[in-house]
């Protein structure tokens, strides 16, 4: 029925899915890494140039800050969603 080149064929293409949602999920978390540093210092510059805005700019920083993390969450949800089904 089945060749043993069909079948080394469906291996290695399950094995190149896996490395590729391995490799998806690990450029997903240094984007989101990358983007909560950039997002740290640019309020660390805006806290020293406007000491008396602190809350604003630090309630601006978290939601920022979440939202990046949300995104990376998704893409390392759906590089698990490749991995398994």
């Amino acid at each position: 029925m089945f060749s043993l080149s069909s079948i080394l064929l469906v291996i290695a293409d399950i094995a190149i899915a896996k490395m590729g949602a391995g490799i998806g999920a690990g450029i997903a978390v240094i984007g989101a890494g990358i983007g909560i540093g950039g997002i740290g210092g640019k309020a660390m510059d805006a806290i020293a140039r406007q000491p008396e805005a602190v809350g604003d700019i630090r309630s601006n920083m978290i939601v920022a800050a979440a939202l990046v993390e949300g995104v990376a969450f998704f893409a390392i949800v759906v590089c698990l969603l490749i991995l398994f089904i």
